[in-house]
């Protein structure tokens, strides 16, 4: 019983093999996955024909901070009813990305087709949708990079949803774990973070609260350093993709991690799922 907090199912790149990605999972014991959307435009529709497909996807629908730069002019109109009419749905991934803005060279090949907003506009766009699953008491799923500390600042000083809210792929420090904890924010263990070198991340997840762990994948990003299970990119040369049954391997890292018996922190994960995400 695997629960997947985060992953992009639906993107084209995972669509060559799905047929068999859907007979991976089921060996593995997948039970529920949150797939994101992050464009109202670009992937909603497809996060949506998913869940009709899939009892066990759990739709979630945001702009993520990539995505500000290209959203549409009547986005709010489109998210407010997109999410009134999905009551079982999260919000996100939505977020800030100050490596995007700052750090990343103009040409690296995951910012191609990017229109990189300034970090003011994503603040704007972010704390929109935040206040949104506030008021309607919806899980965020919130995406964070080079940022943590503008992030506890904003969370601070916003309405947050009283349920929680998701921190995918925490990168920030184990000293800020608990002013997140106090908050309501859960953590995601990444597969990528199953790399030896990430050692200030595994002193991070140490530090979690055993009832405020998830594991996700981020498929088809974020492969984990030497996956059990592969998927050819389509690029020639390029790394593999990440495929969304390395969740298994992030599950056992972060129980070694944590010098927990798998089957015990298995059965927190599951229960921390159901608490944050399904528990409407």
């Amino acid at each position: 019983m695997l629960f997947d907090a985060h992953n992009h199912l639906h993107f084209a790149e995972l669509t060559p093999h799905f047929d068999a990605i859907l007979d991976d999972l089921q060996a593995i014991g997948l039970a529920g996955a949150v797939v994101n959307g992050t464009h109202p435009d670009d992937d909603w529709a497809d996060v949506n024909a998913l869940a009709d497909r899939y009892d066990w996807v759990l739709p979630s629908y945001g702009i993520h901070p990539w995505d500000v730069g290209q959203r549409p002019s009547d986005w709010q109109d489109k998210f407010t009813r997109q999410l009134s009419a999905s009551p079982r749905s999260p919000v996100g991934e939505i977020g800030i990305d100050r490596w995007m803005t700052d750090s990343a060279r103009p040409d690296h090949p995951l910012l191609q087709d990017v229109v990189r907003a300034p970090y003011a506009e994503q603040v704007e766009v972010f704390t929109w949708q935040l206040r949104w699953a506030a008021a309607h008491d919806r899980p965020a799923t919130i995406h964070c990079l080079q940022a943590w500390g503008p992030l506890l600042e904003i969370l601070r000083s916003s309405p947050l949803p009283a349920r929680g809210f998701l921190l995918h792929a925490y990168g920030g420090s184990a000293d800020m774990v608990p002013a997140f904890a106090e908050l309501g924010a859960y953590f995601s263990y990444n597969t990528s973070f199953i790399d030896p070198r990430r050692a200030k991340t595994h002193a991070a997840f140490r530090s979690v609260p055993r009832d405020r762990l998830l594991v996700e994948t981020d498929a088809p990003a974020t492969p984990p350093p030497e996956p059990p299970y592969l998927l050819p990119s389509p690029t020639a040369g390029s790394r593999p993709l990440n495929h969304p049954a390395n969740l298994v391997a992030a599950y056992a890292h972060l129980a070694q991690l944590r010098d927990h018996p798998l089957p015990d922190l298995t059965a927190q994960i599951s229960a921390n799922y159901h608490r944050l995400f399904l528990a409407l």
